[in-house]
């Protein structure tokens, strides 16, 4: 991102050092500590710095057991965790959601679009995450990743294609990407699946859908079928943190669910439908979401 052109000299701030760009509104933030850890870190820069902050990227390093070279990006929170209100030990606070940035759809389809023409798709995964890890900020934030290990995390060729895609969406190349939130339109959050999200992606892929939040399976747990009465578990919390949070960053937006029917039961399947009718959230399939 620095050997883009029009940023200032770095300055020392007492949460970390700051690059100012001269012409847009953007500012880099390095930070010593670990910052998935990082609470509040965007009211810190906001209170040392002076510069409102209406969202944040994370530039970050993305680790896996499969070490599979990955190009990757996922809203953050841990709404599935309990119990509720501890700290997590990724970060975050248990059963908590941070507003995903309104780029999620657009960072990835600029990202992909990117990286094919760089021929890096033939070596990377091209791909998304499910809403995982911390830290808990108020901001509407974006985890951007380069995997999964030393020798991919000092890929100039990787590192470039998140630098051409940050300046594309954020309007600071000619050409940009850049489609702002204007208040209207369908939002999609992606319910069950694994963590990778094969299912969603395949519609974020092949369509402009706006996207909040994804939630795999392990965030959405049921702990039995009680016939009478609402399945036990987190995963209404979960599901209810999730709808919130997508509407907090997309006001005036119409959320609908697109759910990895087969991940699910199909008293799983209905207990959901349930809870999504009572929050105004249609649920639509594949077809009905990639009609023009």
């Amino acid at each position: 991102m620095l050997k883009i052109e029009g940023w200032e000299e770095e300055q020392d701030f007492p949460h970390g050092l700051v690059t100012i760009h001269e012409e847009f509104e953007v500012q880099i933030l390095l930070i010593d500590n670990l910052h998935i850890m990082a609470d509040g870190i965007d009211k810190e820069h906001e209170e040392s710095t002076g510069f409102p902050v209406d969202e944040v990227l994370v530039l970050s390093k993305h680790a896996s057991a499969s070490e599979v070279p990955a190009l990757t990006l996922h809203a953050i929170g841990v709404p599935g965790e309990t119990p509720h209100g501890e700290r997590a030990r990724s970060g975050g606070i248990k059963g908590k959601a941070v507003p995903p940035s309104t780029r999620f759809g657009d960072m990835f389809r600029t990202m992909r679009k990117i990286a094919m023409e760089a021929n890096l798709d033939k070596e990377y995964d091209i791909t998304l995450e499910a809403t995982h890890h911390g830290p808990l900020l108020d901001s509407p934030t974006l985890y951007l990743e380069i995997g999964s290990d030393e020798e991919r995390w000092a890929d100039s060729r990787a590192a470039r294609v998140w630098a051409q895609t940050i300046s594309a969406c954020l309007g600071m190349s000619e050409d940009t990407q850049q489609r702002e939130w204007l208040g209207e339109g369908d939002v999609m959050i992606g319910l069950g699946g694994g963590h990778y999200a094969p299912r969603h992606k395949a519609i974020i892929s092949e369509t402009e859908v706006w996207v909040g939040h994804i939630l795999a399976n392990y965030a959405i747990v049921f702990e039995g079928q009680e016939e009478s009465s609402s399945p036990l578990g987190s995963w209404e919390h979960s599901v209810r943190t999730a709808v919130d949070s997508t509407r907090a960053a997309f006001p005036g937006g119409h959320v609908f669910a697109h759910l990895d029917r087969k991940s699910f039961k199909g008293w799983q399947r209905q207990a959901l439908s349930s809870l999504l009718t009572e929050l105004d959230v249609p649920v639509r399939r594949g077809k009905e979401i990639l009609l023009p």
